[in-house]
């Protein structure tokens, strides 16, 4: 699953993919911005941990699970 977190006042986003599925990680951030929560934490495949402060999030987009493609599409 690949997701992207927009920052405020930051000319990059955060980007990582997840073995989470799509709901797991829509109810992680609906679950920190409606609970007054400081932080919100989501880990990627590797095993990272990503601290993110929900004040500071302007978005979070939350991708497809497909496999990329390889070569050409006729």
């Amino acid at each position: 699953m690949d997701i992207r977190i927009g920052i405020l006042n930051a000319p990059r986003e955060l980007s990582f993919e997840s073995a989470q599925t799509s709901a797991e990680i829509t109810e992680q951030v609906e679950s920190a911005l409606n609970s007054g929560s400081v932080f919100l934490q989501l880990a990627d495949n590797k095993g990272k941990l990503y601290i993110v402060p929900v004040a500071g999030i302007a978005y979070v987009e939350v991708g497809t699970e497909e496999s990329r493609r390889i070569g050409f599409v006729g």
